[in-house]
């Protein structure tokens, strides 16, 4: 069509948008349904014929970015509020297409409450090129937020959502707030829920933030594949002219996944260092004595079969006055070796009480039990050759913790059972009832 100024009318600029335009749909709003009116070159693939609506601006949202199959379920919840307008709309699609990036440019007209008319067009390579360089640029700051939203409580309203995951756009259909809470606590991890539903309930944001008060905490929440990282979730009250009178809040959900895994893993690494014994690298004194004060709460509260015992390495004093404190300590080292491994498996645990004594907690072992261990493990241990001092043997006294046991008198019992293993030759087992 040879078109000049002069000659153009509404049925060449028609003729000429039909011949140009790469894809154009209908949609019937009442069915959730759209339909294909006009279909070229890449869209002739990506778009079917007919089909539904939230299906297709799933795909046109998320589907074409990266290729994504599905997101998860819990995230559908948002997606009519994408299809909703009210007024023109304009957005840019990257589409991922036979391993070729493409850019698009998307136009929204509602005709009315019942029907809409999307154009898609594929942009040529110079503003394609462009279009890659500004998402570039805000790139970083997609990453960092996930959600974002305006909150007014006395309308109880959002407004301004924005879903980075899923999109960089706002969302211009409005959610109720008090709605919007029970939509989003099914992506927060169960056991944070409770403090999410506290933190975001309406009258604890009234009662516990001034104007200009901002407040987050930390909890994990699923993302666009269903599975579960770390975010901080920030309220911040705007302030206004009636201050007094508005509650007006910004909510922003802000990816600190990576940053709190490090940390974690930082603060565990310290927090063994703090419990270990330097020598033997099982739980110190102060980690064990806690170990013993839990097993007495879960009995007391439980009833389970829960016992204690101690050893006590056999004139361990001699090893040092005639070795020298170096061997010792390599006596030491070899001997909590044998019991760690010997208990690694049978739900137990381990700690060094102080010089040559160590305490273990043995959990669901009754009197029975406990006897069999203590039993094989001294057989271990005096059949065992340690380098340089050769042979050495080891006491055991244990008892289990009783209902209505209180530290001192569980200790006590295992404590007084190990003296009556020493008097009665050492190398020997005794329980609480051998008193």
């Amino acid at each position: 069509m040879d078109i000049n100024f002069n000659n153009v009318t509404l049925e060449v600029a028609a003729e000429f948008v039909k011949n140009n335009v790469d894809c154009v749909l209908v949609v019937d709003i009442k069915t959730n349904t759209y339909k294909s009116i006009i279909k070229k070159g890449i869209f002739e693939d990506i778009i079917d014929e007919t089909g539904d609506y939230p299906d297709l601006i799933q795909k046109l949202w998320f589907h074409l970015n990266d290729g994504t199959e599905s997101i998860t379920e819990d995230y559908q919840v948002f997606i009519p509020a994408f299809g909703e307008f009210t007024g023109k709309y304009s957005k840019r699609l990257k589409i991922n297409y036979n391993d070729d990036i493409h850019a698009a440019n998307m136009m929204i007209y509602p005709v009315n409450n019942e029907v809409y008319f999307i154009v898609l067009d594929e942009l040529d390579n110079s503003e394609k090129a462009q279009e890659f360089l500004t998402n570039e640029k805000v790139k970083s700051i997609q990453n960092t937020y996930l959600f974002s939203m305006y909150i007014d409580l006395v309308k109880n309203e959002t407004s301004s959502i924005s879903i980075t995951e899923i999109s960089d756009d706002t969302v211009h259909s409005q959610i109720k707030y008090t709605d919007w809470r029970m939509m989003i606590v099914n992506m927060i991890w169960p056991d944070d829920q409770a403090l999410f539903l506290e933190r975001t309930d309406p009258d604890y944001l009234k009662n516990n933030f001034k104007p200009g008060r901002t407040s987050s905490f930390d909890c994990l929440m699923q993302n666009l594949e269903g599975k579960y990282i770390w975010v901080k979730l920030t309220f911040s009250r705007a302030e206004t002219n009636n201050s007094e009178e508005d509650f007006r809040y910004v909510f922003m959900v802000q990816d600190i996944h990576e940053n709190s895994v490090q940390l974690m893993s930082t603060l565990k690494k310290y927090e063994e260092l703090a419990s270990k014994d330097t020598l033997t690298d099982i739980f110190n004194h102060g980690r064990i004595e806690t170990e013993l004060h839990n097993a007495i709460e879960i009995v007391g509260r439980t009833g389970r079969d829960i016992s204690i015992m101690m050893y006590d390495l056999d004139y361990f004093k001699k090893v040092n006055d005639k070795y020298g404190h170096a061997v010792g300590d390599m006596t030491l080292k070899h001997f909590s070796h044998m019991l760690r491994h010997y208990y690694k498996d049978k739900n137990a645990v381990l700690g060094r009480w102080g010089g040559e004594e160590f305490v273990v907690v043995c959990y669901d072992s009754d009197s029975e039990k406990t006897n069999f261990f203590a039993e094989e493990s001294r057989t271990m241990v005096s059949e065992e050759e340690f380098k340089v001092i050769g042979k050495i043997t080891c006491s055991v006294g244990y008892t289990q913790i009783k209902k209505d046991d209180g530290f001192d008198l569980a200790f006590d019992r295992m404590d007084k059972a190990l003296y009556k293993a020493k008097a009665d030759g050492r190398n020997c087992v005794r329980t609480d009832k051998d008193i």
